[in-house]
C-alpha cells in the first residue's frame, strides 16, 4: 500500500472571491465528512469536473454509489473563477489532433457542441440558471503580429465539414464590442458567456438530487492507495474502490503528474454596474471576447452590465506549489486595469470593485490528459483543461465516467487516455527559472507588437519557447 499526499489548498477569503461568487454569496451546503463512509467511487474535487463525472457515472450505472469530497465550496476553484467564455473545442482542432489524430479530433470537438446544447437545455429546462447567453464568441486581433492566429483552425474545421466560424469585418467587431481596438477577426455564433458560479453550484445541486452524496469543507490530507482505497479529512475518511482526482492544479503535488503539468496564475477584474455607459458605447449582448496575444485578453459582459476582463498572466510556481498569493494579486489587477483602458478608453474613469486570481492545470499540448496512476490502477485522474472547460469538462466527465466503470467504449479508448505519450517539462530549479525568463519576454513582446513594432531577435526566441496558451 501506499499513501498519496496532496496539497492542502489555501481557500480565499472572502474579499478576496471571484466576483462571480460573492455575486451570488457563493457557501457551502452540505456538511463536512465526518467519522468513516463507505463508496463505490470517491471523486477529489467539486468543480466541474468532478461534477461532471459524477453525473456521467449516475447516468450510465445509477446503482453506483458516488462520493464527492471538495476542500472548501463547490466552485471555488477554476470553475468559479474562470472568465465565463463558453465556446466549442473546434478552436483548439489543431492541437487536439496533434494529440488524437484528425477523425477522433473531429469527434471531440462535436461532443463540446453537444455539450453547449446541453447546457442551453439544462437552463431552457430551469434545472440550472447559469445567465447562458449565447450570443458568440470573438477570436479578434488587435495588432498585425495576432492578425490571422484563428487561420488553422478554420482551415481544419471547413475540412471537417463544419461551419463553425464566420470571418468578422473591423465595422462589426466594434458594432458588436464597442471597442475599436480589435479590426479583424471570426466569430462562431454558437457560443457565448455564462456566470460560472451559477453554473458550478447548479451542477452540485443537480448532482445531490441525482443522489451523489458531496461533502465540502473537506480538504483530502492523504489517500492510502489499495484495491479498497482510504481518502482522508480532517475529521473523516471515505473507502472506495476506485477513486477520481478531478483537482485541477492541485494535482501537482503528485511528483508523477508533475512531470506533465506546469501551473499558471490567471487574473481577472470587474467593474461597477456600468449598463447605460455599455449601451451608449454599442456593447450591449453577452458575447465572449479574446485577443490573439499569448497572454491573452478575455472579457465579456454581464447581464447587470459590468465589464468581466481577464488575461493569462503567466506567473508559474515553482514545484507547483502555491498557495494564498495565487487568490489575489498584490497588484490588485493593474495591468488588467491598464489593458481594459487601452480597449475601452470609454471606460477610462469606471470603478474596478473586484480583482481576483487563481492557479490553471496547464499541460504542454494544452489538450487535456485522462489516465490511471501508474500501478494504481483504481484511481484515475483528469487534468489540463488550460483555462478552457466550461464546454469541454462535460466531455472530460465522460472519459473519466467510462475509465471508472471498465467500459469498452470509444471514451475509454480515446487518445486523450494515456500520459506516456504525452510531453514531460524539465525538471526544477531550470523549469521555473526558464519559465520567469520567458514569461518577461512575453511580456515584452506583447507590450511590442500591441504597437505595431517588432521585438528583437532575442526577445521574439525566447517567447517561442513556452507552450504559451491563447484563450480562456
Amino acid at each position: 500500500m501506499a499513501t498519496l499526499r496532496l496539497r492542502q489548498p489555501t481557500a480565499a477569503a472572502p474579499p478576496d472571491r471571484s466576483f462571480w461568487l460573492q455575486d451570488i454569496g457563493a457557501a457551502a451546503c452540505t456538511e463536512p465528512l465526518q467519522g468513516s463512509e463507505r463508496a463505490d467511487v470517491v471523486i477529489v474535487g467539486g468543480g466541474y469536473t468532478g461534477l461532471w463525472t459524477a453525473l456521467r457515472i449516475r447516468e450510465l450505472a445509477p446503482e453506483t454509489r458516488v462520493t464527492v469530497i471538495e476542500a472548501d465550496l463547490c466552485g471555488s476553484g477554476a470553475s468559479g473563477r474562470n472568465g465565463g467564455q463558453v465556446h466549442s473545442w473546434f478552436a483548439e482542432l489543431d492541437q487536439i489532433s496533434n494529440v488524437v489524430g484528425v477523425e477522433e479530433a473531429r469527434l471531440l470537438c462535436a461532443e463540446s457542441v453537444d455539450a453547449i446544447t446541453e447546457l442551453e437545455q439544462l437552463q431552457r429546462q430551469g434545472t440550472i440558471d447559469m445567465d447562458l447567453r449565447l450570443d458568440g464568441w470573438l477570436w479578434t486581433a488587435s495588432s498585425i503580429a495576432q492578425e490571422g492566429a484563428w487561420d488553422r483552425a478554420v482551415e481544419m474545421t471547413a475540412a471537417a465539414g463544419q461551419n463553425r466560424f464566420r470571418p468578422l469585418t473591423a465595422q462589426e467587431i466594434e458594432r458588436r464590442t464597442g471597442s475599436s481596438a480589435s479590426y479583424a477577426g471570426i466569430v462562431e455564433p454558437n457560443a457565448g458567456t455564462v456566470h460560472p458560479a451559477k453554473l458550478a453550484t447548479g451542477l452540485r445541486d443537480l448532482a445531490i438530487s441525482r443522489g451523489v452524496v458531496i461533502h465540502e469543507r473537506s480538504p483530502v490530507i492523504d489517500m492510502v492507495a489499495a484495491r479498497t482505497c482510504s481518502v482522508r479529512t480532517p475529521q473523516g475518511t471515505v473507502q472506495a474502490e476506485k477513486v477520481v482526482l478531478a483537482a485541477n492544479a492541485w494535482l501537482s503535488a503528485l511528483p508523477e503528474l508533475r512531470r506533465h503539468l506546469y501551473v499558471v496564475a490567471s487574473q481577472v477584474i470587474a467593474t461597477a454596474e456600468i449598463p447605460e455607459l455599455l449601451d451608449q458605447i454599442g456593447w450591449c449582448d453577452g458575447a465572449s471576447i479574446c485577443d490573439s496575444q499569448s497572454h491573452v485578453l478575455y472579457y465579456q459582459r454581464t447581464t447587470k452590465g459590468r465589464v468581466v476582463f481577464g488575461r493569462g498572466s503567466g506567473n508559474v510556481a515553482f514545484r507547483g506549489n502555491f498557495g494564498s498569493s495565487f487568490n489575489r494579486s498584490p497588484e490588485h489587477g493593474r495591468d488588467n486595469a491598464r489593458e481594459l483602458r487601452r480597449v475601452y478608453p470609454a471606460l477610462r474613469g469606471v470603478q474596478i470593485e473586484y480583482d481576483w486570481a487563481g492557479p490553471i492545470d496547464c499541460v504542454p499540448e494544452h489538450v487535456p490528459v485522462f489516465d490511471h496512476l501508474r500501478g494504481h490502477p483504481n484511481i484515475f485522474y483528469g487534468m489540463g483543461f488550460n483555462g478552457t472547460g466550461i464546454a469541454q469538462t462535460p466531455v472530460g466527465g465522460r472519459i473519466l465516467a467510462s475509465l471508472v466503470l471498465e467500459r469498452k467504449d470509444r471514451w475509454s479508448a480515446s487518445g486523450l487516455v494515456g500520459i506516456d505519450r504525452r510531453l514531460a517539462l524539465p525538471p526544477e530549479p531550470f523549469r521555473y527559472l526558464g519559465a520567469k525568463l520567458v514569461r518577461s519576454a512575453i511580456r515584452r513582446k506583447n507590450g511590442i507588437e500591441i504597437h505595431n513594432r517588432k521585438p528583437d531577435a532575442l526577445t521574439r526566441f525566447l517567447a517561442q519557447l513556452t507552450p504559451g496558451h491563447r484563450k480562456q
